[in-house]
């Protein structure tokens, strides 16, 4: 176990909408440490979106954020032997951090030309509540409901 607590790295916002989690999910998406291919990327992304909808990119980049983020989980917690799927409360650091990964997991498996348009084409779901992240936050939260009765476990 840690001494202490592991401190927070501060994230610099980016360049074009000066905002954190812009930057949060290009790290995310990034390969390589190749940071400018990365925002390219996802600056290509919002413009597909701004030429197709009346919505400025960042409003449904924010939005499809929003709608993929789980409040709820499952951990395994093991008890006299058994393993019981206890449902937790996600911390919101961890739900922007799940919501981030799982965009970028989705929009990769998608089928597109550019990894331009698939992102956006995920975003462009999610901001709609449809789309493969979306339905991972479904599931996410229907296996908590299912497993409530085993709430009193909790860490």
């Amino acid at each position: 176990m840690r001494k202490t607590r592991a401190k927070k790295i501060i994230v610099v916002p980016d360049p074009r909408y000066k905002d954190q989690q812009v930057t949060k999910f290009v790290n995310n998406l990034m390969l390589d440490g190749k940071k400018s291919v990365a925002f390219g990327i996802f600056y290509g992304a919002m413009d597909i979106i701004e030429a197709k909808g009346d919505e400025s990119g960042l409003e449904v980049f924010k939005k499809a954020l929003n709608n993929v983020m789980p409040s709820v989980e499952v951990k395994s917690r093991r008890v006299g032997g058994a393993t019981f799927q206890v449902p937790t409360e996600v911390n919101p650091i961890r739900k922007e951090g799940l919501g981030i990964r799982w965009l970028i997991k989705y929009a990769k498996s998608r089928n597109g030309k550019s990894m331009k348009e698939k992102l956006a084409a995920e975003f462009s779901a999610a901001a709609k509540g449809e789309g493969a992240a979306v339905k991972k936050k479904d599931d996410t939260h229907r296996m908590a409901e299912a497993n409530k009765a085993f709430s009193h476990f909790r860490f």
